[in-house]
């Protein structure tokens, strides 16, 4: 039997090289995307395994078509692109920031999976990396509230009309990866601690625990339609 064919979009750091990895190491044949070349060839020679790269932009029609036109049968998609922008408090929140904050993630998926289509197995699957902000209420999250809900509220229909091919999500809480590193790195420890210490686990999370949810999902044949939270209980009421 042939290995299979998984595509992780946006897996040249963070949750998308801790994905690739976790499918490299059962086997499977992964290609990774990344826009920048330099930072690709690096994650590739972490990733090892069957592992290739592929520099694309997930905001790119024209990379995303000639992507597809050379990838060949897809068993299991991952789409973990993303961006930075439209985030802060709602009052000073300039618009076309929060347009940039759709255009780089809720966009990018959308683009890249509609695409994907032609190219998966039926029995595959594709599994969206959005975020817990999609359902929390902290301050200064609404534009992240927004990018995210919107891709939540596509996985159920999408699970329903695309079947038998599978449609699912990981929602991550904060987790240890190189998005944060715009964030000054003493204002970012005391976020984190500050986070894990209202937080049943106790601390963040680790591209790898989001990795391993994310193979689970495409590896489980009979779930479908489902956003899987990886939060260390952050979103749970605690009754404090």
């Amino acid at each position: 039997m042939n290995a299979p064919h998984v595509v992780v979009m946006g897996g040249s750091s963070g949750i998308g090289e801790a994905t690739a990895a976790a499918f490299a190491a059962d086997g499977a044949e992964v290609t990774v995307t990344g826009r920048d070349q330099a930072k690709l060839d690096a994650a590739v020679a972490r990733i090892g395994g069957a592992t290739t790269g592929f520099r694309m932009d997930a905001s790119d029609r024209a990379d995303i078509d000639r992507f597809f036109a050379a990838c060949g049968p897809i068993d299991h998609l991952v789409v973990a692109v993303s961006g930075a922008a439209g985030s802060g408090p709602f009052a000073e929140l300039d618009l076309d920031d929060l347009a940039a904050g759709f255009e780089a993630k809720f966009w990018a998926q959308v683009r890249v999976v509609k695409a994907a289509l032609p190219h998966l197995v039926p029995a595959g699957s594709i599994t969206l990396v959005t975020a817990a902000s999609a359902h929390a209420a902290f301050p200064g999250t609404a534009g992240l509230a927004a990018i995210n809900g919107a891709l939540h509220a596509l996985v159920p229909p999408l699970a329903v009309e695309l079947a038998p091919l599978r449609v699912n999500a990981v929602a991550p809480g904060v987790i240890d990866t190189p998005w944060w590193d715009r964030v000054p790195a003493e204002r970012r420890e005391a976020l984190f601690d500050g986070l894990a210490a209202t937080t049943p686990v106790g601390r963040v999370g680790r591209p790898e625990e989001v990795a391993s949810a994310i193979r689970a999902l495409a590896g489980n044949g009979f779930v479908t339609g489902v956003v899987l939270d990886v939060t260390g209980g952050a979103n749970l009421p605690t009754g404090r």
